[in-house]
């Protein structure tokens, strides 16, 4: 009689195992759906799906929320008695008027801006509605986050493979440039190559958050190349003639780059709130683009006013980003810790 051949079992994976203890982890999940939303609204934004009319003026200046009440300053306009003007009387605004009523009539989107709408959360100092200003917003801020965390995780992973993997004087060079850099704080280098690049932009800010970001992942990656440039896999793959760069980034890189993973993460959220910080100080995005730094520093001002949605909207958004973000790194790292296997 025979018998059925039954394979043998075969014992999961690293990621496997990862992803087991995530979804077993409510929080993990409701923070990696909220990360999962942010970023469907920002590809949404960046195709010009949603939010691609924000600059359009929709309301008053300073038009409160909805939920605040209507305007004064509208129904102080809407209630405002019409004086009547006298047949004979000279009017010396009257062709200004006209001129202005025949170019509305020509272009309903500058009529449609002149009503007195109320937005669900208000409109900032042009008229312009907050919901979508946060959007595009979001949209800048968290494409700086993506980008300058690969740049930094990236170059980090690069220097700290070299490093690591050859040692000696090469390791003592790149060690001699990670002590430059970490001697200084962060936010103090940020400002100095933000002070010395001077151009505006938002790949001005990916590369000062980039350059300087790096330090983190790179000593992470280091000890990691150390640890595992002597192990049997890899002088496995130098006996048989494998190259230095293969034996790096085609055996030892699958092995540790959950750390740069998690790393990755990790500085999205610090970028964030760089970004914040640096368009906050004015070494942020150049006029025109909007982002949530800047809304933040318009904000400063129209407080004096007590104009407060446009700080409220920016903050809540940035702090439900970053808080969710925070979490789901957090849960990440422990799920990735070979000790939990």
């Amino acid at each position: 009689m025979n018998q059925a051949v039954t394979s043998p079992p075969v014992s999961a994976g690293l990621w496997t195992l990862a992803w087991r203890r995530l979804r077993a982890d409510r929080v993990a999940m409701a923070s990696l759906a909220v990360v999962g939303l942010f970023l469907v609204m920002l590809a949404l934004s960046a195709t010009g799906l949603i939010a691609a009319d924000w600059e359009d003026e929709v309301a008053l200046n300073y038009a409160p929320p909805a939920f605040v009440g209507p305007d004064p300053a509208a129904l102080a306009l809407q209630n405002q008695p019409v004086r009547a003007v006298p047949e004979n009387a000279f009017d010396p605004l009257a062709a200004d008027i006209a001129a202005v009523k025949s170019e509305l009539a020509q272009h309903p989107s500058k009529a449609k801006s002149q009503k007195l709408a109320t937005l669900p959360f208000g409109a900032d100092k042009w008229g312009h509605d907050i919901i979508k200003k946060t959007i595009k917003g979001g949209e800048t801020s968290i494409v700086v986050g993506l980008v300058a965390a690969f740049v930094a995780v990236a170059l980090g992973t690069l220097f700290g493979a070299v490093s690591g993997y050859y040692g000696g004087l090469v390791d003592d060079l790149f060690n001699w440039f990670y002590s430059i850099f970490t001697s200084i704080p962060s936010i103090l280098m940020i400002l100095t190559v933000a002070a010395v690049l001077q151009h505006k932009g938002v790949m001005t800010i990916v590369l000062i958050l980039g350059l300087t970001g790096w330090t983190g992942p790179y000593r992470l990656m280091r000890a990691e190349y150390i640890k595992h440039k002597a192990r049997e896999y890899v002088m496995a793959a130098d006996a048989i003639g494998a190259s230095s760069w293969r034996r790096m980034f085609s055996h030892i890189f699958p092995n540790v780059s959950h750390v740069a993973l998690v790393q990755m993460s990790i500085l999205v959220v610090g970028f964030i709130k760089a970004e914040v910080i640096l368009s906050f100080l004015g070494f942020g995005v150049p006029v025109g683009v909007v982002s949530w730094g800047s809304m933040l520093n318009e904000a400063q001002n129209e407080l004096i006013l007590g104009k407060w949605w446009q700080l409220a909207a920016a903050a809540s958004a940035m702090a439900l980003l970053v808080t969710a973000f925070s979490l789901f790194a957090d849960a990440l790292r422990d799920a990735l810790d070979p000790k939990l296997k």
